[in-house]
């Protein structure tokens, strides 16, 4: 299609001057190479004589069908919950719809509905998760404890990853030459670039995975057992690691045995699924759902 076509049936070029309409063109061009849709150009007549014409094969950028299992939607709905409350909530969001839109149903009834049960407030989060999308190393004062002096580190991060609510960065440590994770919380000040990006390789997710297993910190907790009511097609979570499920087909409701260490953490979850989920033993469990619940409507306890 030639450019002087192109500027009649696309919306919002037919009103712009020709400069105008030339740097929107270009900037247009631009963003589509950007996300990896090509444009060719080029024309039918073997003499040139013709207005260049521009195309977009879309076999060549389209990707297949998507099907996923029940689970996998739940992780899909899952994971946009994780970035309602960050700069990344609109792209979480319209990833959900999109897939809603060619039949694939992610569960996002809670979607911006509450507060979520992982978040990204700890100042060190999002200059942490920047250097792990750039490969670049870094460096920041860290406590070993609340009570310790803090040292300098410097680290070549792997990935950020979510523990027991509290966030870590894994990586390698330049310092040691050894694998090492650090809390967010105690990281002291700003963290400062240490290097250029794309200035190492990550190990395989699965190295990752290995290293931050074995460097998380001990379970200490006893493991206590929660009895929470469920709506049938929700809290996929939940029923995944549940110990016991009862259905009830007549009420709409399951009741779930889910394993946990601490109320707080098992109550921000619970509280996470909206409606869906209902914390029926113990009390304090419950206590701690409804203390969240008052908070975010705003009546005092």
């Amino acid at each position: 299609m030639p450019k002087s076509r192109i500027r009649e049936v696309v919306g919002g070029y037919g009103d712009q001057s020709d400069d105008a309409f030339e740097r929107m063109f270009e900037r247009d061009k631009e963003e589509l190479r950007e996300v990896g849709i090509p444009i060719e150009t080029g024309g039918f007549d073997p003499l040139g004589d013709e207005e260049p014409g521009y195309r977009i094969l879309r076999h060549e950028f389209e990707l297949p069908e998507i099907r996923l299992e029940p689970d996998e939607a739940a992780v899909v709905g899952l994971a946009a919950r994780v970035w309602q409350h960050t700069y990344l909530s609109e792209a979480s969001s319209n990833a959900v719809l999109k897939l809603q839109a060619v039949g694939v149903e992610a569960d996002t009834r809670s979607l911006g509905a509450v507060e979520p049960r992982v978040g990204g407030e700890e100042p060190a989060f999002w200059p942490l998760w920047e250097a792990v999308r750039d490969r670049r190393p870094v460096a920041f004062e860290h406590r070993k404890s609340s009570t310790s002096e803090p040292l300098l580190r410097h680290l070549q991060p792997w990935s950020v990853l979510s523990w027991h609510g509290r966030w870590y960065v894994v990586g390698q440590d330049t310092d040691r030459e050894a694998a090492r994770m650090f809390r967010m919380s105690r990281i002291v000040g700003d963290v400062r670039p240490d290097g250029d990006p794309g200035s190492y390789e990550v190990p395989s997710p699965d190295t990752v995975r290995m290293a931050a297993a074995s460097l998380a910190p001990p379970e200490r907790s006893p493991i206590l057992h929660a009895l929470v009511r469920v709506r049938h097609g929700s809290g996929h979570g939940l029923r995944r690691r549940a110990t016991f499920v009862a259905t009830d087909a007549t009420t709409g409701w399951d009741e779930v045995t889910v394993p946990y260490t601490s109320n707080q953490a098992l109550a921000e979850e619970l509280v996470s699924h909206g409606a869906d989920v209902v914390a029926a033993e113990p009390v304090e469990l419950r206590d701690a759902v409804v203390e969240r619940l008052r908070a975010i409507v705003g009546v005092p306890a």
